[in-house]
Order: C-alpha cells, then structure tokens, then sequence
C-alpha cells in the first residue's frame, strides 16, 4: 500500500535513512550543504548551475575533480597528435535567463551510496520470507513440436517441488505480445524458447531440476538465413514510421547524378547484455500479486500482469526500484516476470527467476541484423541529388518487429528525390526487440558510412560535405526542425578535435606497424515524449516530496527529477525527496526512446509549478498532512507537433590499425552535441559518454552469429560477445552547445540516453577506412577482418 514514509519509523524507501534527520531525502553528509551533490565546495557558482568563463565550462566537472585531466587528457599522451587545449566551447554571452538555479547543476546521484556500498536491492535480491527458486528449460530445437515432457528424473532431486510444463502450466489471458505466453501450447517457434520450469528450494537444486527433464519433440525444418532475396520477405505496414517513403523520382535522379555512389553495408545481430540479468521475484496474498522485477517501466509491467492473470490492477504491485541496466531489453514485460508469477501461483510460495546470461540472446530480445543498399547521387561540387536506403531485417514467427534502419534518411540531408524502405523477412529465431538506439543506430552507420565514400569520390571534406547538405525542413516530413544545430557541432567538434590538420589521404600516417586515421559521422536522434502523471506534496517541516513511476535504469532520474522539481518549486535542492520504482506511484510513461526525463519531467515541473501557486496563495501553517498537487500531461505531451524534434551530435574518432595482428585501437575520441537544455551536467556526460562507448563495440568488438545448422547465437556468453571493457576505452571527451528550444516541453530538454551511440561506430569505420585505404562494410572490425583486408591489398 502506498504510504507517506514521513508518517512511520524506519528508514525512508531507498535511501538506508532516517527519518527523523531533516537531511534524509538529500543523502548529503549533515556538516555541508554541498557534500555529495557533485558541486566544488570553494567555487560560488557551485550551487547554481551557472556557466563559468573558463575551460570547465559545460563538462559539468569540477575544477579540481580528477576526471577533468581525462575528460581532455592531450592524446600526444595516448600516441596521437598533441592537439590545443581548447577548453570547453563558447557560451553566449547573454545567455537566455533562468527561472532557477537547480537546473544544469552537476549534482550527484542521490542513490549512488547505496549501490557503492551495495544497499540497493535489485529485483531478485529482495528479502521474502520462504522463498523458492525457478530455472526455465529451453527448447533444444530450432522449430517443432513437443510431444513429451519426463519430470519423474527431476521431480526425484532433494528439494525440487514443481516441474511446470505446457500439459500442466496455469492458463494465462490474451495477450498482444506472443513472447509472454509461456508454456501455453506444445508449439516451439525458436531455439530457446522456454518449454519448461523447474521450481525448488535452492538455485542449485533448481538448475539441476531442470537439466533432468527429459523433452521429447517432433522437429520440424528451421529457417533462420537472412539474405536480401528472400522469397518470404515483405514491406511492413505498422509501425512507429511508415515502412516505405518515396520522393520524387529517386531512381531517375540516381541515374543521371554527376556522381554516384551505390554500396552495401551489413549490421549484424547484437545484444543488450545489462549488468543485471532479467530476473523477478513474485508472491501471492490471495488474489494479490506483488513483484519486484527489473524492468525499464512497471505501469506497463502491472497492467500486462493484470490482463494476463485476471485481476484488477489495483491488485497488481510491481516494485522496480533499482534497475540494473537494460539498454531497451527491459523496456516491455519478459518472459521472467510471467514464469516468476505463474510459479508462485502453482506453488504458493514466493519464486525467483533469473535468467542465466546465456539464455538472455534468445528470449529477451536483439538488435536484429540489417542489410543496408545506399544509393547516393550528387552534382560534381558536392550536393545530394538522390538518396536511396533501402534495409532488410528478419523478425520472428512470435512477434512482427522492425527495426527501421532506413529512418535516418528522412531526417539527415537535402536530396529532393528520396527513397527510403524496409523488408522483413519472418524467420525461425528469437523475437528481436529495443536495443539503445533502434533503427538510428544500425542505420547511421551504414549512411554515415556512405556519405564519407562520398565525400572521397567528390574529393570533398568530409566535414564540409555534410554542412553543405544541410536540410531547411526535415526530408521525410517537410516539417521545420524545431532545432537543428547540427552544423555547429560539426565545425567545433572540428575545430576541438584539430581536424584542419588532418592529411586527407588515405594511409598517410604511419607509426611503425600502426596505420593511424582519423574520422567524423554525425549523430541524430528523435526527440519523444510520452504522457504521465505526477504528485508534488509541500510537508509543514518545509520539505517536499516528489512521487512519480518513473524507471531510474542507472541514468539518475531520481536526482534530474528532484532538480526539475527544485526548479519549479524555487527551492533548495535538498529540501526536494522523489520517489520512483513502484506501480502504486502516479503512472507514468517507461524509461525507453530516451523519453524518460522529458515525459516525466513534465509532470513534474507541471505539479510543482501548481504546488507553488497554492502555497503562494495559502496563509498560516500547513495542514499536518500538507498540501499535495497532482499532474497529467495527457493530450499534450503527446499531442502532435507542427515541428521535427530531434538531438544532433557529431563524432570524431582516432584509431591505430595494427597491420601485424589486425587489432584496431580507438586512441580518442570526441562527441559534440546538441540536445536542448542540459538537466545536469554531470549525468548528461555519463549518458553521452556510456553511449559512445557502447558504440564502440558495436564498431570493433560485438557481433553475433546465428548458427544456420542450430538456429541459434553461438555468442551466448560475455566471453564470445564481448562488450569494451576499461582496457578497451581511449580517453573519451563528450560536450554539448548551448541550445533553446521552446518547441519541447517546459525545462526545454531533448533525451539524451541514446544519441551517443548514434554515429560513434561510423566514425570510427570511417577512422579505420582513412588509416587503410580499405573500406570495411561489416561490424564489427575484428582483427581477422582486417587482416584478411590487409592481405588483400598486398
């Protein structure tokens, strides 16, 4: 039951704190009012935010903090070329005033003690009394039937109590989404679908339980080979964008371009891989279920919950307090949840599932792979004439999913003839999913990519060629860009990342066996935001309380949250307490789309915004209950907008090509963006950074294989798929430009969780291409690929 934590003792939810310490909402150290927020104790702009007139400026990094030395550490030190010290970029000298002073403020994460110190309690590691544990029993093949499940071996371990099969499995309801009707029908539609689940008193017993179970199948022929001919491929009608859009005459206007550019490129499969594995633990109080699940957005999780087991959502709780990652996976309900409350159900006991990592490629969702054919025409001094993306992905037989690769193209340059479409091909395989950036990410490195042969075909900079193509209206719409400062992050990231000096030829420098390039891609991403309800609640000791359902997945929405709410209430920061995680919270919108600050956010500014109002206009104390404002963005923040609203960016990257073992190397790399108001400096670096980190591997170390004989991922592991690790990453430098935007929402921010990984791994394709003369079409740049590349060219 949702309670005012103030009212009780114990300590306040998620904070290990008090509550009887006036600084319990804040986790800052009682002795100083600027411990723990991020914020430099002598500097006296710390506590506002504002921009300060030196190099610091906009990192959100103090002047004394360490991380300042990596933030724009000199590469000279990383073996590249010493490039100026050129600060942070240029502010207005007149910058458009501010309602407050909590916003922009590089505060601290309010939860970041209790995960350091390891008091934050992930899904299945919530205490619950006679707890039992479950372990899922994949399919072993690739398409069929089941014909017989024999429990008796598993049944007979110490400690087993249950061994759930599709014969004897609670019935669910319908659902939209085919993935979560587990153990419903004999039917096996892919390699790893779960066809049973062992319960027990221990893990270990679990796991044993389920390898004993012997399943029979009748097996049935499997396809699961994506190529660009298939017979059974399809254009997609649904959609967040149409599958197909047509301008012009592109295919005549490709023809008789000046210059021509025609070019495949190949993205394969890859996976989300949180630190935190999908997991759920769930009980039943009666008719009541309560989960604790990690999981990007627990309204949507209670509802699904709701319709699948026939109850009221009020008799749903889903507790997703901390979430360990999730990167898109988690952003819909999974089968863990389900087969967690279905088990407690049939047991009445209290169930842990959690998915072993290896079994997370097949029933959690993946970047599906795509094929991408660009076609560019243009005049002889450089400007687009005809654009033609075209992608085939595959989905599964379970679910229709897209992955719409080809969207990129309606948003990035002017080409008066455009063509830009979609096939997917149905096969047997997993049902593939979100994974950060879907659609922009794959596609802008297959264009990012094209356009820097372009620009080599034209003779033309890189740089300059994607300035010289810079649309007035969006391409796809015809709408006006509600901003677009794409080329100025283009020119300073330019001019910070010394490109000017920059020998345009291919292979021009060399250190010994190093191959050294440089290289640039630019970066979009659509700015979404969703409707969702939030409370602000003024209590007489003078602070405030802030409860919306919002997902903090690790990009500290807490702590953005409580400084929008400072803001509007015109407050001091640590008098602001939020609360998150819970489905008995306002509902709000899931933590996906980098949406989350902006939907919620909204709601939050809105009630604190009529919180103030009403306390302006209340006399005498407040009422021991205090006073509460409620808010509901709906029909607004997802009303339709006259404008395109997207986030730019532009990356550039070093590499060092080892011509011995093949090895690429990032040395530095560089992101400039511009994403509307920047809530918190310091949090915004890390999502920029994170995501062009996650770029790099999809650039140089991740990929995974469908095998055609097995019909499944033989990277099933964090030792085959491997993701950058600290050896893995050069120094890393992330900025933004100042931009106002008033077509967004009330703090005027665009999301930022994704855009970093939009572009990073183009530009470093392109680094590579400059340091090899090689163009290489296929992610990622393994050392056997560039060596097989190499060799060639001997």
């Amino acid at each position: 039951m949702a309670h005012d934590p103030l009212e009780h003792g114990g300590p306040l939810p998620g904070t290990g704190l008090p509550h009887d310490d006036p600084m319990a909402a804040t986790g800052l150290p009682r002795d100083d009012p600027l411990s723990g927020t991020g914020l430099p104790h002598h500097d006296p702009m710390a506590a506002t935010g504002a921009a300060r007139d030196d190099a610091l400026s906009g990192t959100g990094l103090p002047h004394d903090d360490p991380l300042t030395r990596t933030a724009s550490a000199d590469p000279a030190e990383a073996g590249g070329e010493r490039q100026p010290r050129t600060g942070a970029l240029e502010r207005d000298p007149h910058p458009t005033p501010r309602t407050g002073t909590a916003l922009g403020a590089p505060a601290g994460r309010r939860e970041g003690r209790e995960k350091v110190t390891g008091n934050a309690r992930y899904a299945a590691e919530y205490p619950v009394p006679g707890r039992a544990y479950a372990w899922p029993v994949p399919a072993a093949v690739a398409r069929g039937r089941v014909t017989g499940v024999d429990t008796a071996a598993a049944l007979a371990l110490p400690g087993v109590l249950a061994v759930l099969t599709p014969g004897d499995a609670p019935r669910l309801g319908e659902t939209d989404d085919a993935t979560l009707a587990v153990l419903q029908n004999r039917h096996v539609p892919h390699r790893g679908w779960c066809v049973g689940l062992a319960v027990a008193e221990t893990l270990e017993a679990a796991r044993a339980a389920a390898r004993a179970v012997r399943v029979h199948y009748a097996a049935e022929h499997h396809d699961v080979v994506l190529r660009p001919d298939h017979p059974d491929a399809y254009e997609p009608e649904g959609g967040a964008q149409p599958g197909r859009l047509e301008h012009g005459d592109p295919y005549g206007a490709f023809a008789a371009a000046d210059v021509r550019l025609d070019t495949e490129y190949r993205v394969p499969p890859l996976h989300n891989h949180p630190m935190e594995p999908h997991a759920s633990t769930a009980h039943w109080d009666g008719d009541r279920l309560t989960v604790y699940t990690s999981s990007q957005g627990s309204t949507t999780v209670r509802s699904v919950l709701a319709g699948l087991f026939d109850l009221p959502e009020e008799h749903v709780t889903v507790v997703a307090e901390h979430v360990g990652g999730g990167f898109g996976s988690k952003g819909t309900p999974r089968p863990d949840v389900v087969l967690a409350a279905m088990a407690a159900r049939h047991t009445g006991r209290p169930v842990t599932v959690a998915y072993p990592r290896r079994y997370m490629p097949t029933v959690v969702g993946h970047r599906a792979p795509t094929l991408h054919r660009l076609r560019l025409g243009a005049t002889a001094d450089g400007h687009l004439t005809a654009v033609l993306h075209e992608v085939t992905t595959h989905t599964s037989h379970v679910r229709e999913y897209v992955e719409q690769a080809a969207v990129p193209s309606r948003v990035m340059y002017t080409a008066p003839h455009l063509l830009s479409s979609h096939r997917v091909v149905p096969l047997d395989v997993p049902s593939p999913s979100w994974m950060r950036a879907p659609g922009e990410a794959p596609g802008m490195y297959a264009l990012e990519s094209a356009v820097d042969e372009l620009a080599g075909a034209l003779g033309v900079d890189p740089v300059e060629l994607r300035i010289r193509n810079e649309p007035g209206r969006e391409p796809g719409s015809g709408k006006p860009f509600s901003s677009r400062h794409l080329a100025e992050c283009l020119r300073e990231g330019a001019r910070r990342f010394g490109w000017d000096r920059r020998d345009p030829r291919p292979r021009s420098r060399t250190e010994g066996a190093l191959l050294i390039g440089t290289g640039v891609a630019a970066a979009t991403y659509p700015v979404m935001i969703r409707p969702s309800t939030a409370t602000a609640q003024a209590l007489p000791d003078g602070t405030f309380v802030i409860r919306v359902n919002a997902a903090d997945i690790g990009t500290g929405a807490r702590t953005v949250l409580a400084q929008v709410a400072a803001d509007a209430l015109g407050a001091p920061l640590d008098r602001v307490r939020t609360e998150v995680g819970r489905s008995d919270l306002p509902p709000a919108s899931l933590a996906g789309d980098s949406s989350g600050t902006a939907s919620w956010g909204w709601a939050v500014h809105e009630a604190c915004a009529g919180l103030a109002t009403r306390l302006a206009e209340h006399t005498g104390p407040l009422p021991a209950d205090g006073l509460l404002v409620r808010s509901d963005t709906a029909g607004r923040a997802d009303a339709d907008s006259p404008y395109a609203r997207h986030a730019f960016g532009a990356h550039f990257a070093e590499v060092a090509v080892d011509t011995v073992t093949g090895e690429v190397r990032a040395r530095r790399m560089l992101g400039v963006f511009a994403a509307g108001r920047i809530l918190n400096a310091r949090t915004a670096r890390s999502q920029f950074v994170g995501g062009m980190i996650m770029g790099l591997g999809m650039a140089l170390t991740e990929g995974s294989t469908m095998d055609a004989a097995f019909g499944d991922f033989t990277e099933a592991d964090l030792a085959s798929y491997h993701v950058p690790a600290h050896a893995d990453v050069p120094h890393i430098e992330a900025d933004w430009i100042e931009e106002d935007d008033p077509h967004l929402n009330p703090m005027g921010s665009k999301g930022i969780g994704e855009i970093g990984i939009v572009g990073t791994a183009a530009a470093l394709g392109n680094a590579v291409h400059h340091a090899t003369g090689i163009r290489f079409r296929e992610l990622p740049l393994t050392p056997d690929r560039i060596l097989a590349g190499l060799l060639s060219e001997r």
